[in-house]
């Protein structure tokens, strides 16, 4: 909990003026029953009217003035904890952002969604919650014991008895909660990844006719996180009537020796009504304190999840070039002896060599698995090599700061995304760029015909995941925008493998042309997308099986005349 401190320690301001009108409120709804008392016994038997409509006033006043106290306080602290809680929010959104891609995949895409929006839902509510119940309750409670033991002291007494039970049920119990509500979420993050598989399948599974299979995958998930959620509901909700129960023995027992006291003039009748009241009061901050126990036992599973992505280290640091010395040797890119392990086992890349020069082409070929976008991430350095170095412009990578790394690249993955917005700010993403340099793009992307074929041109609005378009206009759309910025180094994995043969023969004439001066990686299934680069890798099972240019592996690489030969018989169409 000391993380949400941390985040609450700005409003400490604010929550004192609202704890404090809080505090007020409290304490004048304290009054009410003792000043009730005061005109059964006091004032009633005086006969004078005037006197019981003065004090049935001040009852009526005290209620109004703690009731317009609790709304304030209660407006204070809605504004507290939903600006908490944006800012927890915000906190964690930015550093899901910054987590470098083997945390992500460590906590995984649809862990990191439950943590952003229920994790953050939980902390949200108690900590609103505590400013309200949490001021709120331990007063009542402490007040009207207070209150009941000056009125009457025997009776106060057999009340309180019950009271140490209560708290020891309350605490062993919440200590349960934590552990069950954490395995909760563990159960909601398996339900929400199940959810998004299935809702960005939908066409996969409709097609296949595996609705039913997918449902029964979905009940599994669900099934197993409606167990959890019963397992800690029960054991939370044996709290609340373990807790009535108690308080009505406790009800039970200052009734009857009351009825004794009151028979025997030890006690007023008014004494006994007022008793009840401050009991009753009492009995209902037990049951605040019980719904702020079981919040936090929420709370606090949810604030360690949040803590542990926001305060997980930052595993890609930027290095010493002392650590890492240049290596000048005029090439633009290098991959010098790279091996790399996803798991730590087996390499998934390994004993990667080879060079380029500034504005040539690269074109990385092989069979699903091989390691072709593996090679990508580690030259973006979305991963850090096992062993080995890659350098650009003869400095490690691993020794570039990323707000000059990483503004070198422009990139369109084999599944990228666009959102719901208009097709200029799709290319754009925020870069503000000029409609020139969009629409200069968007031509040498082979993508200004179909835009400029919509009534509203670049303003032409996608709906979510752009399935307004088509797989070929989608891909030229992130072709488009990888180059909008006229990046130094273009990467296009699998970026159009989507798009007929006429159409990327005329993209890579377009970018050769357009694009001179910028290294170009461009990762394919199809020979007639890398034919024409400088250098053409062919990998295998994380390995090259074979390096050069088109003419030299048909000669050279039996693997690469094989898939050139099976895919247009030899030749190709321009």
């Amino acid at each position: 909990m000391k993380f949400l401190v941390k985040y609450l320690r700005p409003f400490f301001g604010r929550m004192s003026i609202g704890i404090s009108i809080k505090i007020l409120g409290t304490v004048v709804e304290l009054m009410i029953p003792y000043i009730l008392s005061h005109i059964l016994e006091n004032v009633v038997v005086t006969q004078d009217i005037r006197q019981i409509i003065f004090w049935g006033g001040i009852m009526i006043l005290c209620a109004l003035a703690a009731c317009i106290c609790n709304i304030i306080a209660n407006r204070i602290a809605a504004r507290v904890s939903r600006n908490f809680s944006e800012r927890v929010r915000s906190d964690l959104f930015a550093k899901t952002l910054r987590l470098s891609s083997a945390q992500t995949d460590a906590f995984t895409i649809p862990s990191l969604e439950s943590r952003i929006t229920t994790d953050t839902y939980n902390v949200h509510n108690f900590v609103g919650m505590m400013q309200r119940m949490g001021v709120r309750a331990p007063i009542l409670l402490i007040g009207g014991t207070a209150i009941t033991l000056f009125m009457d002291r025997y009776l106060a007494l057999a009340m309180i008895a019950v009271l140490p039970f209560i708290f020891i049920t309350v605490y062993f119990i919440s200590r349960k909660g934590v552990p069950l509500y954490t395995k909760v979420q563990k159960a909601s993050d398996k339900m929400i990844r199940v959810v998004r598989e299935d809702t960005q399948g939908i066409r996969v599974i409709k097609a296949l006719s595996k609705s039913n299979y997918e449902h029964r995958r979905y009940d599994k998930v669900n099934k197993e996180l409606s167990q959890n959620e019963q397992r800690a509901g029960i054991i939370m909700g044996s709290v609340n009537p373990i807790m009535t129960l108690l308080m009505n023995m406790g009800l039970v027992l200052v009734v009857a020796l009351s009825a004794q006291r009151v028979a025997d003039h030890l006690s007023s009748p008014s004494t006994v009504i007022a008793f009840m009241q401050y009991f009753t009061q009492i009995s209902m901050a037990m049951m605040s304190v019980t719904r702020i126990f079981t919040m936090y036992t929420k709370c606090s599973a949810s604030a360690r999840r949040i803590a542990e992505v926001v305060e997980a280290p930052e595993d890609l640091t930027v290095a010493e070039e002392s650590q890492f010395p240049r290596k000048d040797n005029g090439a633009h890119i290098e991959f010098s002896n790279v091996s790399f392990s996803y798991k730590g086992g087996g390499n998934d890349l390994e004993n990667i060599s080879f060079s380029l020069p500034r504005g040539g082409t690269l074109g990385i070929i092989g069979a699903t698995g091989s390691g072709k976008s593996t090679l990508i991430r580690l030259m973006m350095r979305f991963y850090d090599v096992k062993s080995g170095a890659v350098y650009i412009n003869g400095r490690d990578v691993r020794t570039i700061p990323f707000k000059e790394f990483y503004p070198m690249f422009g990139a369109a993955f084999q599944h990228d995304f666009l959102y719901a917005d208009t097709i200029r700010e799709n290319i754009d993403l925020g870069r503000h760029l000029s409609d020139e340099e969009i629409i200069s793009a968007a031509k040498t992307a082979q993508a200004h015909d179909f835009i400029s074929a919509f009534p509203e041109g670049y303003s032409h609005m996608l709906s979510q995941k752009a399935t307004n378009i088509s797989g070929g206009q989608k891909q030229r759309l992130l072709i488009s925008r990888a180059i909008a910025a006229r990046p130094e180094i273009l990467v296009l994995d699998d970026s159009s493998s989507a798009l007929d043969y006429k159409t990327d023969a005329n993209l890579r004439a377009s970018l050769r042309e357009n694009m001179r001066g910028t290294t170009v990686f461009t990762v394919a299934q199809r020979v007639s997308s890398v034919k024409d680069s400088d250098l053409i890798l062919v990998l295998d099972e994380g390995r090259i099986i074979g390096a050069g240019k088109h003419e030299e592996l048909l000669e050279t690489c039996t693997e690469y005349r094989e898939i050139s030969e099976s895919q247009m018989g030899g030749a190709f169409v321009e």
